[in-house]
């Protein structure tokens, strides 16, 4: 079988993942925080290495502001919905996943925002600046759409929010592990990512990496190991955002990818992707009557009509 899900998630997983996962599971795989035994401290410790690595790998310089989820629509909707709490209007892209879009729409119906797309077609400066109002108060944007791979260039989008003090949240879903990211060069109030896209991770771990804009509100509650009387969850990062028990092997995994990564150079990873997806569209252009709608970072979108499969059938019949 040949793999061409990776835009979904990444398969199969590094050696090195795979590995990490598994002495994970057998030699130290406690709940962190719960307890002050040898276990749950090593285990708080390969917890924290991985916020680290995460803050590394994006250039910021606070791990604490990493907060653990379950994938990257649990963090879009954690910042999403604590960041935007009141009446406005709120900017996004024409080619939106439904991970922002759903979140958007539950705000239209409990407190009133407004939300509109600006054309990612010409001068997407220009595009963003022609669409902001007197209301338009954050941008949530996706880095590259999952479905063409085009891509939106964070520099853009953070400068545009800096000039108009305006809330930005970036989903780097199909972005992260392709291209650098710099928080430093390119703040934003939050970054929200998968780790089992091209991080390399397995599945049960995304994050938030929540920029220096003040955080009120929770989406879910409970579960934290410390201040444990206190009725509300903790204010401090990362157990405001952390409710329940994290999924370390996860976690680790998450961060086994990120060393690949490191260790492969992600220049040379995505000089094979580009080897690759070049090959591969060469290879669908061969057909008959294949319709390519897009092929840009590993992203190829197309459309077999029922001429290129009665095609495809009978050169497998004329193979026995």
């Amino acid at each position: 079988m040949i793999y061409l899900d990776n835009a979904a998630t990444s398969f199969p997983k590094p050696r090195s993942v795979i590995r990490e996962t598994n002495e994970c599971i057998k030699k130290y795989c406690a709940n962190s925080g719960r307890s002050s035994h040898k276990l749950a401290i090593k285990t708080g410790e390969e917890i924290y290495r991985t916020r680290e690595a995460i803050s590394n790998f994006l250039n910021t310089e606070n791990p604490e502001r990493v907060c653990f989820t379950l994938n990257a629509t649990y963090a879009l909707n954690t910042a999403i919905k604590t960041l935007i709490t009141s009446p406005c209007h709120v900017l996004i892209s024409d080619v939106e996943h439904n991970s922002v879009l759903r979140p958007l729409n539950k705000l239209r119906s409990t407190i009133g925002i407004t939300y509109s797309p600006f054309s990612t077609d010409g001068n997407i400066e220009e595009n963003i600046e022609n669409s902001i109002t007197t209301n338009t108060k954050a941008i949530v944007c996706a880095l590259a759409s999952n479905v063409t791979g085009e891509e939106i260039d964070i520099e853009i989008l953070s400068r545009v929010a800096k000039r108009h003090s305006l809330t930005f949240i970036a989903d780097a879903s199909q972005l992260i592990g392709h291209k650098i990211i710099d928080l430093k060069k390119t703040p934003c109030d939050a970054l929200c990512a998968p780790g089992h896209k091209a991080l390399f991770g397995i599945q049960g771990c995304g994050f938030t990496v929540f920029g220096s804009s003040d955080i009120s509100g929770t989406i879910i509650e409970g579960g934290s190991g410390n201040d444990s009387r206190n009725k509300n969850m903790p204010g401090n990062l990362p157990e405001h955002f952390e409710a329940g028990t994290l999924p370390t092997p996860s976690i680790v995994a998450l961060r086994s990818g990120i060393d690949y990564i490191n260790k492969k150079g992600l220049t040379n990873i995505e000089s094979k992707l580009n080897h690759l997806t070049n090959l591969y569209r060469e290879r669908l252009l061969s057909i008959p009557h294949v319709i390519l709608y897009g092929c840009k970072n590993g992203i190829i979108s197309f459309k077999i009509t029922n001429k290129s499969s009665s095609y495809i059938a009978s050169k497998l019949n004329d193979r026995g």
